[in-house]
């Protein structure tokens, strides 16, 4: 397994900051440029999109975040466990979704050969650390990997932005994007993503990307 990941920042503490890391099978890390905090040294300041989680009581059914109508169609997207998070994503014009199982809510079918999902997974994992057993699976996926690391914290929560390109088996190459969200619900934690790939220099990636990794409204159980 190789991967070759960059992060970016736009924040204060991330200003100006490019890095990469390449990483063997073996699990051995060579920094490519100048080193990065990592979730095990790194406060939430440090880590783009990681925000600290007020772990403040919130009524049933609240409203915790409800964005700007944008592009595509409002389309809700909810898990059996009663106490995971209840989101409505916005889903690019063309696009079909069906319930999925487990901790996958939404199965997500669009044109040229894109698809994606949208899960709902409980974590005992902070957001910097859940955000990087995240990227950590995802360059598992493929014998190389190219993953770009964004911020985008809304409406209290932490959040970042990935995409990049995944190459070789089982697959083959993909682009992908993602848009992975650390909530807390009173009770427990939940990293929502959002997961759209694509062969490569399909002619309607872009325009899904930019959809699907919009803010998302959020009700709490």
């Amino acid at each position: 397994m190789r991967y070759l990941c960059l992060l970016l920042g736009t924040g204060a503490a991330v200003a100006g900051l490019i890095a990469g890391c390449q990483k063997s099978s073996e699990g051995t890390a060579v920094r490519a440029e100048a080193p990065i905090a990592t979730s095990a040294t790194a406060s939430p300041a440090e880590v783009p999109g990681v925000k600290e989680t007020l772990r403040e009581s919130i009524p049933p059914n609240a409203f915790l975040c409800f964005p700007k109508p944008g592009a595509g169609r409002a389309t809700p997207a909810t898990i059996a466990d009663a106490a995971a998070p209840r989101v409505t994503i916005s889903l690019p014009d063309g696009w079909t979704s069906k319930p999925g199982t487990g901790d996958v809510a939404l199965n997500l079918q669009g044109p040229e050969g894109m698809s994606g999902t949208v899960s709902i997974v409980r974590t005992t994992l902070d957001p910097a650390a859940a955000f990087d057993k995240y990227a950590d699976d995802l360059a598992k996926k493929a014998a190389l990997s190219v993953i770009n690391v964004r911020p985008a914290e809304f409406c209290g929560y932490s959040s970042q932005k990935l995409f990049g390109n995944l190459s070789g088996p089982p697959e083959g190459p993909v682009d992908f994007a993602d848009r992975i969200t650390h909530i807390w619900t009173n009770t427990d934690d939940y990293v929502v993503a959002i997961h759209l790939q694509a062969p490569p220099r399909a002619a309607g990636f872009e325009n899904a990307k930019n959809v699907l990794m919009q803010d998302f409204a959020v009700v709490l159980p």
